[in-house]
């Protein structure tokens, strides 16, 4: 199991590290972290018994990012007309 959760998590981080021309990607990458605490989170509190209260906060959190990362990748593709990292002028300094 352990060796899966690595493979799961190296994924995730390889997919963020690589995939650093489109904005989509990296959200996507970004949502399959959050994804991947979740569900080790959700294991650590079932294995410890613990109250699960603290997943519903950690959901309402990730909701929010993901939220905050559409409105960020909305306003770029209207302003920039794609999502592309390297059209922004701000990172080209």
């Amino acid at each position: 199991m352990t060796l899966s959760l690595t493979v799961m998590f190296l994924s995730g981080v390889l997919v963020f590290c690589f995939n650093h021309k489109h904005l989509l990607l990296t959200l996507f990458s970004l949502e399959y972290l959050v994804l991947f605490l979740y569900f080790i989170f959700n294991i650590f509190l079932m294995l410890s018994g613990f109250e699960i209260y603290f997943i519903l906060i950690f959901l309402i959190f990730s909701v929010c990012e993901g939220a905050l990362g559409l409105g960020v990748l909305v306003s770029m593709i209207r302003s920039h007309g794609n999502d592309y990292l390297s059209s922004l002028s701000v990172l080209t300094w």
